[in-house]
């Protein structure tokens, strides 16, 4: 089924790579025009490199090489009045809004919760819960103000089901984010707006496939790879699997926003190979 999104416009952060690059191009080959933002430059308490701007770039190129429009900023989720101006001017392009997908994450940290630092508490609870909270405000007035009801689609994880040792700020930002799925859902409903959250297990994307990471899952080892951490992936997960591509929650994410998903709102919905019944 071809055009499942044809004439409409989706916003998506965390647009320059991995899963943000993935919904972009899967929405896309659906028929969306792409308002693509991202901070592309590194937050001090995160180890990983962080995407930069040719990443960003890159995400574009691949949407324009579907023949569809791209508009693209380098915007911090943190900075509310940066974030509403790159939408603002997106939506002045390309004349609507329809679909948020407010995916930009980061992660830091992985110690316990009683030894977590406070820079990196406050990091990731201002970017992985805050800066979903300003996407959606940034965006919504558009949708509102189009009058055609629309879909809003938030990033949590299967740590925002359940816990997880050593990530507890991570937990609880993700935990948060359901809540603010839920209470979106109950106070936009009436506007015909949607509102729902995926919840991946381990993603194939450099913020999981990535040196701390790979330490942190295999601390016997001296110089863990991928297929050491399958090892330990495989034991989360119900199917015999230790990750899942950045495509797999793209297809969902696409679901979601599509007249396909019309009366699903305020659902959790995991994409994890199992992992909840764990």
């Amino acid at each position: 089924m071809a055009g499942r999104l044809e004439g409409k416009v989706a916003f998506i952060t965390g647009a320059a790579r991995g899963q943000g690059r993935a919904h972009a191009v899967r929405m896309a080959q659906e028929g969306a025009d792409i308002i693509a933002v991202d901070i592309c430059k590194q937050i001090d308490s995160v180890l990983i490199p962080l995407a930069n701007p040719e990443d960003l770039a890159e995400t574009a190129d691949l949407v324009k090489n579907l023949d569809r429009r791209v508009f693209t900023a380098e915007v911090d989720t943190r900075d509310f009045d940066a974030l509403k101006a790159a939408v603002d001017a997106g939506v002045e392009e390309f004349g609507r809004l329809d679909v948020i997908v407010a995916n930009a994450g980061i992660g830091n940290g992985g110690q316990t919760l009683d030894k977590t630092s406070e820079g990196d508490w406050d990091d990731m609870i201002a970017v992985n819960l805050s800066g979903v909270w300003k996407t959606v405000k940034a965006g919504v007035p558009h949708i509102i103000e189009g009058g055609r009801g629309g879909s809003i689609i938030l990033t949590s994880s299967v740590g925002g089901l359940k816990a997880y040792p050593h990530t507890g700020h991570y937990v609880a930002a993700k935990h948060g984010v359901v809540g603010l799925m839920r209470t979106f859902a109950v106070e936009l409903g009436a506007q015909n707006i949607r509102v729902n959250s995926v919840h991946p297990t381990n993603v194939n994307t450099p913020l999981f496939m990535n040196e701390p990471t790979m330490r942190l899952f295999r601390p016997d080892l001296e110089n863990p790879g991928p297929e050491d951490m399958k090892v330990v992936g495989q034991m989360m997960h119900t199917l015999p699997i230790g990750w899942v591509e950045p495509e797999d929650i793209a297809n969902a994410v696409l679901f979601l926003a599509s007249d396909e998903a019309r009366f699903i709102t305020g659902v959790t919905l995991p994409v994890d190979g199992g992992s909840c019944l764990k």
